[in-house]
């Protein structure tokens, strides 16, 4: 695991140097703090932060083939090293390490441009081949690890971090005011776009192949999640089926040369790891407001399982915490739950330099209620119209939101709420926050100008991407490839990296995600219940109140505290002079959105948050404080 960053110059431009690379991996130094690599030849600068997790002494990076004519630095986990090192030298090819980097650079002399394909893991490697003068960029299959670039006809620069590329020197730095519309609507940044012009995104499965004489940009996709249709079985060889496979999924990640532990909420994906990891040690955090506390659940699991567990009920200065973790978010997400991801991980790191992770399970098994919501939708469209628009939608906006995480009030409100948006969103209309409608009262007119993507169009295009597959399937398809892949790999990646813990995710292995989607609709969603196979396997294991309890999520009283211990800081960065001068929001729309937040009528945590992060982020990346 480390952090990796670069620099080819194109067309006769000067070549980087030692000391231009340097700075830019200083700048990702919290990736990877126990060694540095670099290396700079005709023209292209290979280099990277170390976190030793395999082959402690021999792992170090750059690593060359035999005779030195390609190398690679990478960031990640390649699990099935062991196996791919055996196949490789049965060929013929000699192994100089015990690390699991070298059987990249022999994987690409061997398979060629195919060689992610035969890799199993999280990682983002850049690859030069010095006698084809080429240069490739690779991101895993579901995007696990990130790897951000910028081309032009001078340079490709590249790194783990946007504020990679920017310490290099060699990027300008303009605002994508269409990107952020689409920041504002999801919470993030949505496919290859960034908040920077200048800086694309490798999207998850994807390849850059760079001809170093010839220099044109066309990432390519070397893997999708197979559309090759649901296979019927019993629900009892579906649960056997998939057990086995996530078993082996998680022994597979337990391969590590350094302490090694796992993040145990008492939710079903957690625990089910936990429970196929055998002995462990599980890390988990609560905080002192009772409905976003779930550390009874954890201590539940964790002692019928008979594991190590350590918990704290953390109360932090979240202020201070807040400009702390802004600095690892050059990549803004308007994501809550970057502050329990980042205290759980720093707790974890107290004690292992590895952690497994339950991500993933939601968006494979149908664990979001937002599936449940798109069912509901259906049932309340079968209510005349009349009763709906006169009686039942004013009755439920004209409730106070409450100061509780969930209840009956809040989810009803949020239900009206998503029904506001299009119903070719299908599940997606409760993810969105500021929609078309929202986002042209809230930029200024010149703006709105800019604003030239549909705040829906990368999901409309991803439920086309999705095929023919069931419904269910579909949807799960479309939080794969945007919510999963933008959002929340995005917030484990930074949080667990800006203290330097690995964070591993067995749901993701990619024959796991692909035997998940051929799972039928009905072992995943089914009268109201979520995760109906997955919980049937994790009741082997687990208490059956931890298993079929209400969904709680990972998350913070936001809401709350806008109110109170963030409300100066919303105040500063969301002041009418600060909106003014800045010249993108419209002044009265912000300060009616604040209003209403504080006066308590209505609960705009979501897109206020959204916007103070953008406002830090702005004023860090763009002015310089």
């Amino acid at each position: 695991m480390c952090g990796i960053t670069g620099v080819a110059a194109l067309n006769g431009s000067p070549h980087p140097t030692l000391e231009q690379l340097k700075t830019m991996c200083d700048s990702i130094f919290h990736r990877g703090p126990d060694q540095d690599g670099m290396h700079v030849q005709d023209g292209v600068a290979l280099g990277m932060r170390r976190l030793s997790i395999i082959d402690l002494s021999g792992g170090r990076q750059p690593i060359f083939n035999q005779d030195r004519t390609i190398l690679t630095v990478f960031n990640g986990e390649i699990y099935n090293f062991r196996e791919l090192r055996s196949e490789l030298e049965a060929k013929g090819y000699t192994f100089a390490t015990k690390t699991d980097t070298e059987v990249i650079v022999y994987a690409y002399e061997e398979y060629g441009l195919d060689f992610p394909k035969y890799l199993n893991g999280m990682f983002a490697i850049a690859l030069h081949d010095t006698v084809k003068k080429k240069l490739y960029l690779v991101r895993d299959h579901l995007g696990i690890k990130p790897l951000y670039y910028s081309f032009d006809q001078n340079y490709l620069v590249w790194g783990s971090e946007i504020k990679a590329i920017l310490a290099s020197g060699l990027v300008k730095k303009t605002l994508d005011l269409d990107a952020l519309g689409e920041y504002l609507a999801w919470e993030y940044v949505p496919g290859k776009a960034t908040l920077f012009k200048e800086i694309r995104q490798l999207e998850p499965g994807q390849m850059l192949e760079i001809d170093l004489e010839n220099p044109q940009c066309q990432p390519q996709t070397y893997w999708d999640i197979p559309a090759t249709g649901e296979i019927e079985l019993s629900d009892q060889e579906w649960a056997d089926k998939v057990e086995a496979q996530l078993r082996k999924s998680v022994t597979m990640q337990l391969v590590s040369d350094v302490p090694l532990g796992a993040f145990l909420s008492g939710g079903v994906d957690s625990s089910l790891t936990v429970a196929l990891m055998g002995k462990a040690q599980t890390y988990s955090i609560g905080f002192d407001d009772p409905s976003y506390n779930e550390l009874k659940w954890s201590e539940k699991v964790a002692s019928h399982l008979g594991v190590e567990h350590i918990n704290e009920v953390i109360k932090p200065n979240v202020v201070e915490l807040f400009e702390h973790l802004m600095y690892f978010l050059d990549d803004p997400i308007g994501d809550f739950s970057i502050f329990p991801t980042f205290l759980v991980s720093q707790l974890a790191r107290k004690y292992v330099t590895v952690s497994l992770s339950g991500d993933g399970g939601d968006e494979l098994f149908g664990g979001y209620e937002t599936y449940l919501a798109n069912e509901k939708a259906e049932q309340y469209y079968k209510i005349p119209a009349i009763f709906r628009k006169n009686l039942v939608e004013p009755l439920i906006n004209s409730l106070r939101p409450r100061p509780e995480k969930k209840g009956l009030v809040n989810k009803g409100k949020r239900f009206i709420e998503g029904l506001e948006n299009p119903v070719d969103l299908s599940h997606a209309r409760w993810r969105i926050f500021a929609g078309d409608a929202v986002r042209s009262q809230l930029f200024t007119p010149e703006a709105n100008q800019e604003l030239v993507t549909s705040s829906a169009s990368h999901i409309i295009d991803l439920f086309n991407k999705a095929g023919d597959r069931q419904p269910q399937n579909r949807s799960m398809y479309v939080d794969v490839k945007s919510y999963l892949s933008d959002d929340i790999l995005v917030k484990v990646d930074r949080m667990s990296m800006a203290v330097s813990l690995e964070s591993r995710v067995p749901y993701l292995d990619p024959d796991l995600v692909e035997l998940a989607f051929q799972i039928p609709d009905r072992l995943k969603l089914a009268n109201g219940e979520t995760k109906v196979l997955l919980k049937s396997i994790a009741a082997r294991y687990v208490p059956p109140e931890c298993v079929y309890r209400p969904k709680e999520g990972f998350s913070i009283p936001i809401k709350n505290w806008l109110c109170n211990e963030f409300r100066p800081l919303m105040e500063e960065l969301l002041s009418d002079q600060a909106i003014r001068e800045q010249g993108i929001f419209q002044v009265n729309t912000i300060k009616r959105l604040k209003e209403e937040h504080l006066a308590g009528t209505a609960n705009h945590s979501h897109i206020l948050w959204s916007l103070i992060v953008f406002q830090s982020w702005y004023k860090r990346w763009f002015k310089g404080e």
